[in-house]
């Protein structure tokens, strides 16, 4: 009886942390808190589902087995409702791995059958917590704030639990009017395939997100593909065929609304530096002005006082020079309309060439901006080339991909297959970029001399460096390096501290993501990076 108490107390105290809070960044995003854990390799665990406030009698249970190379997860669920009980936008219900770091992963879509589900999935991450969220399609890339069910850690449980704050949409995303909702779900039945659905979906959901206008090809791409998955259920060719189709086009559509969505964020945000420049130069402009004509009355004034007390002088020297006064002072005053004809040409003369230097300066900028943004994307896209073969993080450095021990053998610095793989995948990454440097970073724990750490982290380091100029990587760009024991990431003092110490670094570098290469070798280029 006292156990069952301590067990509710727990899943209480695991609930009460998945607290939702408004993103001050974006009105459209919401955070929540959820549980994670630390999956340790080689062992299972058995983690249960509660359902959230929103579906208060769901429950479930996940097989959690932690092989060397990923995780595996084998997911099954009861009484759960029909994802439209929250909105006709929702379909489907989807179930996601969250890191430690936020980061959402999409692990699959929930499969039901009377109210039964079962996802079965794999991930790279060894520390996440899991929750499933209605969404309307199977494809989306960032879950939606319909949490229907979330991980919970009973006693017993084993791993080690961790908090996990994580970004998601805000209800209202999906939707435009219920008249647009109803002409993509129309005729839902058992009968026709939920993919297709979901696909009708996805693309109406890309139109609300303008992708018509912001990822004009590629809403077009998927449009074509719902229409040819239509005409394959029309044709009543096989329910796996039209599955298939349905998702390449629902996946297609949610590439067109994330550009969408992205390509809108950047012009409004473009567009409010414009306006904010344009209010700044109006103002510098009328301080000008004003500063200009304030000049020009003080000016005028003086000139004006000279003249008056120059022709009372005059007036009062002698009667006979009166004459001789008026004709000077009338050529005082020719004079002073030249010099200020002359002075107001000059002074037009510089306006024009300060905007002149202005314009010149703001086409600058824009074509640095331009270039840096280029340089960012590439790095955006190489990180997320590199992130699905081996973690990778971006630093100041670079990127750097990181190669856990378990790639090799026990003490020794010889590949396995599983790295050779990997590496094969990098160095194809590495090939499609010019203009990058690779240094090869050999790390060990603290067990050992120094001089057999050094020794085994150097031949680990050139192990790799070697195995990437045999897959067509040039020498020149590739510098291999052991550090051995004295660059640790964390305590040598726990086995699992002792395992993040053991790895290899690739650190990937270069003007064409926007960090100089190391000095020691020079820049690539498209002949110098291959053999």
């Amino acid at each position: 009886m006292n156990q069952n108490l301590a067990v509710l107390l727990l899943t209480a105290v695991s609930l009460a942390t998945a607290q939702v809070q408004s993103s001050p960044a974006n009105p459209d995003i919401v955070v929540r808190t959820t549980k994670a854990m630390h999956y340790r390799p080689g062992g299972t665990s058995k983690i249960a589902f509660q359902g959230t406030d929103l579906m208060q009698r769901g429950s479930g249970e996940a097989k959690v087995e932690a092989r060397k190379n990923n995780i595996q997860i084998d997911a099954k669920f009861e009484s759960m409702e029909d994802a439209t009980k929250f909105g006709l936008e929702y379909l489907t219900y989807v179930m996601w791995a969250v890191s430690p770091q936020g980061r959402a992963v999409n692990l699959g879509e929930v499969s039901l059958d009377h109210g039964k589900g079962h996802v079965k999935a794999f991930t790279d991450f060894q520390t996440f917590g899991m929750i499933v969220t209605a969404e309307p399609y199977s494809a989306v890339s960032q879950p939606g704030n319909m949490v229907a069910m979330e991980n919970m850690f009973a006693a017993g449980s084993g791993g080690e639990e961790i908090s996990a704050k994580y970004e998601l949409l805000r209800s209202g995303t999906y939707s435009s009017t219920n008249t647009h909702i109803q002409d993509a779900i129309f005729g839902i039945d058992s009968k026709t395939p939920l993919a297709l659905f979901e696909a009708r979906n996805a693309v109406r959901i890309a139109h609300v997100a303008q992708a018509d206008r912001y990822a004009t090809s590629i809403l077009a791409k998927a449009e074509l593909q719902l229409r040819q998955a239509e005409e394959a259920y029309r044709q009543k060719q096989s329910r796996t065929s039209v599955e298939a189709a349905a998702r390449e086009a629902a996946q297609t559509a949610e590439e067109s609304r994330v550009m969408a969505v992205k390509q809108k964020a950047e012009e409004e945000a473009q567009a409010q530096i414009t306006a904010e420049k344009r209010a700044a130069e109006e103002r510098a402009s009328r301080s000008r002005e004003e500063a200009e004509a304030q000049t020009r009355a003080r000016a005028e004034a003086e000139a004006a006082r000279a003249q008056a007390e120059a022709a009372q002088a005059q007036a009062e020297s002698a009667k006979a020079e009166a004459q001789q006064a008026a004709a000077e002072a009338a050529r005082q005053r020719v004079e002073a309309e030249k010099a200020k004809a002359e002075a107001l040409a000059q002074q037009q003369a510089l306006a024009a060439e300060a905007d002149k230097a202005r314009k010149a300066a703001a086409e600058s900028d824009q074509l640095r901006q331009q270039a840096e943004k280029e340089k960012q994307e590439i790095r955006a896209r190489l990180l997320q080339q590199l992130n699905s073969v081996l973690a990778t993080r971006d630093t100041a450095r670079g990127l750097i991909a990181n190669m856990s021990d378990v790639l090799f053998k026990s003490g020794s610095f010889e590949l396995l297959s599983g790295a050779r793989e990997r590496l094969a995948k990098v160095s194809g990454i590495v090939l499609a970029y010019q203009g990058l440097h690779l240094a090869i970073e050999g790390h060990t724990d603290s067990i050992g001399t120094d001089e057999y750490n050094r020794h085994l982290s150097e031949q680990r380091a050139q192990a790799v460096s070697d195995y990437l100029i045999a897959q067509g990587i040039s020498s020149d760009v590739i510098t291999a390096s052991g550090f051995g024991k004295s660059e640790p990431v964390a305590s040598n003092d726990t086995a699992e501290g002792r395992q993040q110490n053991r790895r290899v670094e690739l650190v990937v570098s270069g003007n064409a993501i926007g960090n100089a290469t190391d000095g020691s070798a020079e820049p690539t280029t498209s002949s110098n990076l291959r053999k």
